[in-house]
């Protein structure tokens, strides 16, 4: 098969004017190529080369299934607060991107425990979480992004409003809130990937709306200027 070095270019019609031009609420008016934009939507390879999964089959983390009951559930083999997280946690971060079963359970259930048990040990762990989270919201999987959207959501809250994680992911907008702002005019049904009880999230740009909220009332003072910043059609939840 034909490999491209770039991507292949485009045909003349889709890159050149005339072309759809759109109107936001303040009259401002941009062209829109609707090849490219449906292009933005397309899911992105994903291969099964996560650093859980190559961890995991090398017997290298401290978690296992536990089989019993109508619902597995993650079994940890060493106490969680005794955990090296600058060690685990970007790699259980790195699992989300994971769509098999066990990889993708355990890693995301994983997150969760260490995030509530551990949460003071999450902030100086940040910098290295990024790269996973741009990495798993980048393959532009809605079922992906949905499980991302609601473990940020987690995560900055985690520290029991003292806001430190939230504020110490503001400087790392840059990598996070582009896909969000590709996805969040989408009103697709995620189907099972939500709550069905949170009428809010059932659907992709009502979660992300939802993510960004929960991004400026956690992120302090500079949070929302940042977030318009990247989603222009945001707006403040607690600027009147």
């Amino acid at each position: 098969s034909k490999k491209y070095e770039t991507p292949p270019e485009f045909p003349d019609e889709y890159v050149t004017p005339p072309c759809r031009v759109l109107t936001d609420k303040n009259n401002n008016s941009r062209p829109v190529n609707k090849k490219l934009d449906f292009q933005a939507f397309l899911e992105r390879p994903n291969p099964p080369n996560t650093e859980f999964r190559r961890f995991y089959e090398r017997g290298d983390l401290p978690v296992q299934i536990e089989h019993g009951g109508v619902h597995n559930r993650i079994a940890w083999k060493v106490a969680i607060e005794k955990l090296d997280f600058h060690h685990y946690l970007p790699i259980f971060f790195d699992g989300l991107r994971e769509i098999e079963m066990p990889y993708a359970f355990l890693s995301e259930q994983g997150v969760y425990d260490m995030m509530q048990v551990g949460s003071s040990k999450v902030v100086p762990v940040i910098p290295q979480l990024i790269i996973p989270i741009k990495t798993a919201l980048n393959t532009r999987d809605r079922s992906v992004i949905a499980k991302v959207l609601k473990v940020l959501q987690a995560l900055v809250k985690c520290d029991h409003e003292q806001n430190l994680v939230g504020q110490a992911l503001v400087p790392y907008y840059r990598q996070i809130l582009p896909v969000l702002n590709i996805f969040i005019r989408k009103n697709d049904n995620l189907g099972d990937v939500i709550d069905y009880g949170q009428q809010k999230r059932s659907n992709l740009g009502g979660l992300i709306m939802e993510t960004l909220e929960a991004f400026e009332t956690h992120g302090g003072q500079d949070a929302f200027i940042n977030i318009k910043y990247f989603v222009p059609v945001y707006e403040s939840v607690i600027i009147n």
